[in-house]
């Protein structure tokens, strides 16, 4: 039995606890530990949680970084600005980290402590969301079907909740990162359009450059590949506003999204592709992604004692399939869809 500490009151953290703490994963997470600096999330994370919290199996607490000495393992599932100095706290105490941001600065940032995470033997998992996070498994899964990869691109349409919003508005004037031909091309957040099909009930939606942080990701893990690219779907009001604040309200959860992951390169002597999508709300699919990486360092199946991407972390089949039964189900786009 185990407890775990969950930095961030949110749509996604909310719903992480949700996931640990059903009937399924009870015999290996007994108590929660939400933490928040919003009395009002954490309010509606009680009423979420009514039943379990009735039980004593959740505590919620109003400050901001959980208390290591209690906790198995941390997932951080907070805004920008906090992720930094939570993953610190954690790699001080020994305990495992599980990140689902996905912001490009705050990712590059907590990559920087690395070593220090290397050095202790702490697994840290950057990126444990819907995208980054689900996209690179799907990546690393795509890569089986192949000899050599070349190319790998992500798009990625919808939002988790109000501070997704904020971090995707915000990307989206901000410059972007490919990887191409052993360096990286910087190219402005807005550009790039490109018509990108996603799996139904989303389906066709204009993607373009933002600040996403799945290059990044994507290229530590497969470092070989030569041409690493993300985008986000956006409409024009989306783009005209982008250098502006964010003047419009969001609700709490937002609704369904999806992710594409089209991967490029040769079998013998044969050039192919494969595109694989999910769709799904983020919140739900990032809250998803994030328990089961959580019960995958309680069970000590992580394969990084130190700092990776989730794509570098799990065996992707398995992992797919332990996320397949929570509802996220990956489809292969052969002409007619199909179930990976």
């Amino acid at each position: 039995m185990s407890r775990v500490a969950i930095l961030g009151a949110g749509a996604v953290g909310t719903r992480v606890a949700r996931y640990l703490l059903a009937s399924g994963s009870a015999g290996s997470v007994d108590r929660v530990l939400l933490r928040d600096v919003d009395p009002e999330r954490l309010s509606g994370a009680l009423a979420v949680l009514d039943e379990a919290a009735a039980d004593g199996r959740v505590e919620v607490e109003h400050a901001p970084f959980p208390d290591q000495a209690d906790a198995d393992v941390i997932v951080v599932a907070t805004p920008r600005g906090t992720q930094l100095r939570a993953v610190r706290e954690a790699l001080s105490g020994g305990i495992p980290v599980v990140l689902s941001g996905d912001g490009l600065a705050e990712t590059v940032a907590v990559a920087r402590l690395a070593d220090e995470a290397g050095e202790r033997g702490v697994p840290v998992v950057l990126g444990a969301g819907f995208a980054p996070g689900l996209s690179g498994v799907l990546a690393a899964h795509a890569r089986s079907w192949f000899d050599h990869v070349e190319e790998i691109h992500v798009a990625k349409v919808g939002a988790g909740g109000p501070a997704c919003a904020l971090v995707h508005h915000r990307a989206l004037s901000r410059l972007s990162y490919d990887w191409r031909g052993g360096g990286w091309r910087r190219r402005p957040g807005g550009s790039g359009r490109e018509l990108c099909w996603f799996p139904e009930p989303v389906g066709p939606m204009d993607c373009y450059r933002a600040a996403l942080s799945d290059p990044v990701l994507l290229h530590h893990a497969f470092p070989e590949v030569e041409r690493i690219t993300a985008r986000m779907a956006a409409t024009r009001l989306d783009r005209l506003t982008a250098p502006l604040p964010m003047l419009s309200p969001t609700r709490v959860e937002g609704g369904v999204g999806a992710v594409r992951v089209e991967v490029r390169g040769r079998r013998g002597t044969t050039q192919d592709v494969r595109v694989l999508g999910v769709a799904e709300r983020p919140a739900v699919a990032a809250a998803a992604v994030a328990a089961t990486t959580v019960e995958w360092a309680l069970a000590g199946r992580l394969r990084v004692r130190g700092m990776a991407s989730l794509a570098e972390m799990v065996e992707p089949v398995s992992f797919l399939s332990d996320v397949g039964d929570r509802g996220l189900v990956a489809e292969i786009f052969e002409g007619e869809h199909a179930v990976v």
